[in-house]
């Protein structure tokens, strides 16, 4: 039985209207500053993680941004990433262990490095862990004398984005609006 009332039997008219977002490209083609010092309990290494593992910290750090790229992979090819010599992936954890955000490298297409993810899980935010874990991951990534380390930002990403890059001394080259892939 269809309970659908007529005002809900509307028909669409024309194609589906795409969603435009502004995208912000930023790079670096020097090294900035070192990392600050920094004393607490949390500490940030290279890591290699299963695909369980990694998918559950994308997750929790992506879902309230809209991440999805890695969730569409199909699982050999995520497989295969994660084993690759191709992606840096920095973790930052808690003094038990736990993962609080991550800066992932997609070196692929080297000397030029792209950051493809960074973000802290939400009960990390707010503690100037984020700054601390960019700047730590890109010294170990200038350490293999890269020409430069771009990135891209967009509306949906964390308000406080734009301004974590500028202030780890990434300069805009491009600005433009892009078609939203659909989620």
């Amino acid at each position: 039985m269809n309970t659908m009332t007529s005002g809900e039997n509307k028909m669409a008219s024309g194609p589906p209207k795409q969603t435009l977002l502004r995208v912000t490209y930023l790079e670096q083609s020097e090294p900035a500053l070192p990392p600050a010092l920094y004393w607490g309990s949390e500490r940030i290494a290279l890591e290699r993680l299963a695909r369980s593992a990694y998918l559950a910290l994308y997750k929790h750090v992506g879902t309230s941004l809209r991440w999805d790229q890695r969730l569409k992979m199909p699982t050999t090819e995520l497989d295969d990433l994660l084993a690759g010599e191709s992606l840096h992936l920095y973790v930052l954890r808690d003094v038990s262990g736990e993962a609080l955000g991550f800066c992932e490298f997609d070196r692929g297409g080297f000397p030029q490095i792209e950051l493809k993810n960074f973000g802290l899980v939400p009960q990390a935010q707010g503690r100037g862990l984020g700054p601390w874990l960019l700047a730590t991951a890109l010294q170990g990534e200038w350490r293999s004398n890269p020409d430069r380390i771009w990135l891209h930002t967009d509306e949906w990403d964390h308000p406080a984005a734009r301004s974590v890059y500028e202030r780890a001394g990434f300069r805009v080259f491009d600005e433009r609006d892009e078609p939203a892939d659909p989620l």
